[in-house]
Order: C-alpha cells, then sequence, then structure tokens
C-alpha cells in the first residue's frame, strides 16, 4: 500500500502484457527527455545499477550519472522494447543513436534487466550495451528531439 512517504511510479507489479509494455514505454519517454532529474524519480533512492561496466548506487547517483553521460552523447534519441516480463521483472531491449563533440555518430544497442519495488519504482538496472560507430546517413532515428513519435517505426519494425 502506499503511503504518503512512499512514492509511487505505475505501473506497478505484478505485471501484465499490457502494463510492462506500458512501462517500457514510459521509461524510454523519460529517457529522451534527457532530464535526469525527471528520469531518476522512477528509482528507488537507494536503487542500485550495472550500467556497461559501471556500478552506481542510489538515485542521486543515478541523476550524477545521467548528466554526465547526456554531456557526452548528443541528440540522443532511443526506442525501448518489451522482450519479457515476470511478477516485478522486466526485460527490455532498445537502441539509441547519438554523436560525440567531434560528430562521430553511434548507435547502441542493449539489453536491460529491470526489478521493481511493491509502488513501481525500479530498484535494480542491470544494463548490457554494446556501440556501433555509423554514418550520419545511416541513422534510423530521425524524429524532433523527446518524446518518440506514436507512428515511428519500433525495432522489431525496424529490424533492429
Amino acid at each position: 500500500m502506499n503511503t504518503s512517504t512512499s512514492p509511487s511510479r505505475p505501473p506497478s507489479p505484478p505485471f501484465t502484457f499490457d502494463s510492462a509494455t506500458l512501462k517500457v514505454r514510459l521509461a524510454e519517454d523519460a529517457w529522451n527527455s534527457r532530464d535526469p532529474a525527471r528520469v531518476a524519480l522512477a528509482y528507488t533512492a537507494a536503487s542500485q545499477w550495472r550500467n556497461r561496466s559501471e556500478f552506481v548506487i542510489g538515485r542521486g547517483a543515478i541523476q550524477v550519472f545521467l548528466n554526465a553521460k547526456w554531456a557526452r552523447e548528443h541528440e540522443y534519441r532511443l526506442v525501448k522494447e518489451l522482450w519479457a516480463f515476470h511478477s516485478n521483472r522486466i526485460a527490455a531491449r532498445f537502441c539509441y543513436e547519438w554523436h560525440d563533440h567531434n560528430g562521430q555518430w553511434f548507435r547502441s544497442y542493449g539489453n536491460e534487466n529491470w526489478e521493481f519495488d511493491a509502488n513501481g519504482l525500479m530498484q535494480l538496472r542491470l544494463a548490457s550495451i554494446n556501440d556501433l560507430t555509423i554514418s550520419a546517413s545511416e541513422r534510423k532515428l530521425l524524429w524532433s528531439l523527446g518524446r518518440r513519435p506514436d507512428d515511428h517505426p519500433s525495432l522489431s519494425q525496424m529490424g533492429l
């Protein structure tokens, strides 16, 4: 049960196909905002992350991590897709495109395993990510910065 001291981030577990799909899209929307404070609110105060080879613990550290990430990953655009779910866990796959300060474009592919508390806040995030150097002409995530349009193809539709 939620109390005034226990923030809630619906949908909350146990997940159904529809609620897990919505949870993935809401996470994508938040990350596409590139607002570290907004994104960090989806995690518990003691959330634990493994992101590539970095280990991040706590909402404040997550916000610091994201500030640094988006300072070096310019014009970041992300698509996430539900892979699997069970009870309070979701597995998602994702792809994002960005360029560095030299203008070199990258497409980053990855998988995330998420575990949520009863209030729908993520308490564990395990991410594996690989980067592929691409040319600007190879980009596929071409909408204006911000939320991905509803009619933009999914990862599966793009063959990613």
